[in-house]
């Protein structure tokens, strides 16, 4: 008769095994129903790209609008108060900043009284006051935008790691929308797919910083301002769908439609 206690290690051997693919498991069905929620699953499996689809993605049209107005109007109102209006830059700067927080405060409030998921307006919120009480603190308009640098660049720099490791984030993310999990880095061609739109990412985070920074030391903050709602929400969209005909092609039908 075999020893009771000589199995006993390859029992917990196998069992360890088992709560590693059971954790593995659960960590890839939270990212896969996360990527549900927000819309890129069924932009990465959708045979064709609609604009219902693209919009969603993004946040849709209460997204958009939480993404972008409450920039719009910071940048107006000090344009108005100070090219027309004649202000000070200093004086100017308090109602445009109050104009911008207020505005997200509307949001962030509207989210949460008609009970859908406040998740992306308090972002935005603390996104958006965290900026203006820099810009407050030096009393600089263009400081305002500062915060957004340092976010660029730590995505970028993210990004850039996880390629220099071979796990390039992009696949990671692709890998579980698809229900590929991790067997996208065993295939050639979805491996070179994942590392080459990870550096399209990287891309798009290093364009923001090439153009915006510049703006930022010449103090031209209307430019800066514009650049930063143009290459927001609109050049994220134009990379998404870029992406999405990149995973196209290498993920064939089946994979897309699979559950």
């Amino acid at each position: 008769m075999a020893d009771p206690d000589a199995r006993r290690p390859a029992d917990e051997e196998r069992a360890d095994a088992g709560a590693d693919r059971s954790n593995s498991n659960e960590f890839a069905r939270q990212m896969a129903e996360a990527a549900e929620r927000s819309g890129l699953g069924a932009l990465a499996r959708d045979e064709r790209l609609s604009g219902g689809d693209l919009l969603k993605a993004v946040g849709g049209v209460r997204g958009l609008l939480e993404a972008l107005l409450p920039g719009l109007v910071f940048l107006v109102t000090y344009a108005v108060l100070t090219s027309l209006a004649g202000w000070a830059t200093q004086d100017a700067l308090v109602p445009a900043l109050a104009a911008s927080v207020g505005l997200a405060v509307v949001f962030t409030i509207a989210r949460i009284v008609t009970k859908g998921q406040p998740t992306q307006a308090i972002a935005g919120l603390i996104g958006v006051l965290a900026s203006a009480a820099l810009s407050l603190w030096s009393g600089d308009a263009r400081d305002n935008y500062v915060l957004g640098f340092f976010t660029n660049a730590a995505y970028a720099l993210a990004l850039l790691v996880s390629l220099l490791v071979r796990w390039p984030a992009i696949g990671i993310i692709v890998g579980f929308l698809m229900g590929d999990g991790t067997a996208w880095r065993q295939d050639r061609r979805k491996m070179r797919a994942a590392q080459f739109l990870t550096i399209v990412w990287i891309g798009l985070f290093a364009a923001r910083l090439i153009v915006q920074v510049p703006l930022y030391l010449v103090d031209n903050v209307a430019a800066l301002g514009v650049s930063r709602l143009l290459m927001g929400v609109p050049l994220y969209a134009l990379v998404l769908v870029f992406s999405w005909l990149v995973v196209r092609a290498v993920y064939p039908s089946s994979a897309r439609t699979a559950e």
